[in-house]
């Protein structure tokens, strides 16, 4: 964005544009922002946010203002600030699942050697709340407050197989079942086989679904009413994973959301 851009929106603090509409206007592209972190520019911004172009201009200047959005020096791509992430943290620290799952995760990481994420359901989506790694140099590049798909991610997976039969097919009706590899589950039909498999392993495996040369295997967290509140995973990269590791991460990971359930179900 340049100075004269920036400077529509000068004063550009959030009470300068009033009300529940505006408000509505900055979650929007602030939700843009975060489902690309890093990849958007203002022209790019402009096209998918649905407002005028100066709109947009005097929503984002005010956001980097307030610290809720920061813009690269280099390519002027926009991510979600500090402030926010603040905001998040807070939220995520005093999170019962994220706390009573930490000893779990740990102990998950240390058996595995790789990446584990936590995650809990988020307006159709998964939004990643923990994640511990491991000490190998290639890493997934997921961050927490990251959001992912529900239908081509192992977290996504494992909690939709976790749902009641008719939740489940009114859910799936909704979604929008995008491609993201060859391998992505994109029919209704297809999903539900899959989500089938899921159960009957206690696990789901995401085979390069969600991004080339990634797997991932993810298992449901129940509550004490025995409804699915979120998901545990472990993912690696494609010549990390053989038929042992395929068994061992399977087995690990349904029986650390086994022990997270149990847990939480005595807990709260």
């Amino acid at each position: 964005m340049t100075k004269n851009e920036q400077d529509e929106g000068e004063g550009g603090a959030l009470h300068h544009v009033q009300g529940a509409a505006s408000f509505s206007k900055f979650m929007t592209v602030l939700q843009i922002i975060a489902d690309a972190p890093g990849t958007l520019n203002i022209a790019q911004l402009t096209k998918r946010a649905p407002f005028p172009r100066g709109t947009i201009y005097r929503l984002v200047s005010a956001l980097i203002a307030e610290g809720l959005v920061t813009q690269s020096g280099e390519n002027g791509t926009f991510r979600l600030g500090p402030r926010l992430l603040q905001f998040a943290a807070k939220t995520w620290e005093d999170s019962d699942l994220r706390t009573i799952a930490r000893d779990f995760l740990v102990s998950l990481r240390d058996a595995t050697d790789e990446a584990v994420h936590l995650a809990v359901p988020s307006n159709n989506r998964m939004v990643y709340i923990d994640k511990l790694v491991g000490s190998n140099r290639v890493q997934m590049k997921t961050s927490i407050g990251g959001q992912v798909e529900l239908h081509s991610t192992s977290v996504g997976k494992a909690w939709l197989s976790g749902l009641p039969d008719q939740r489940l097919l009114d859910l799936i009706k909704g979604l929008d079942l995008k491609r993201y590899t060859a391998k992505t589950f994109t029919t209704p039909a297809a999903l539900l086989d899959e989500l089938k498999r899921t159960r009957e392993q206690g696990f789901a495996f995401d085979d390069e679904e969600n991004e080339p040369d990634i797997r991932c295997f993810g298992s449901p967290i129940f509550n004490r009413s025995r409804e699915p509140v979120g998901a545990v995973s472990i993912s690696m990269p494609v010549y990390r994973h053989d038929e042992r590791r395929h068994e061992l991460c399977g087995r690990l990971v349904r029986e650390t959301a086994q022990l997270i359930s149990a847990e939480l179900s005595r807990m709260l």
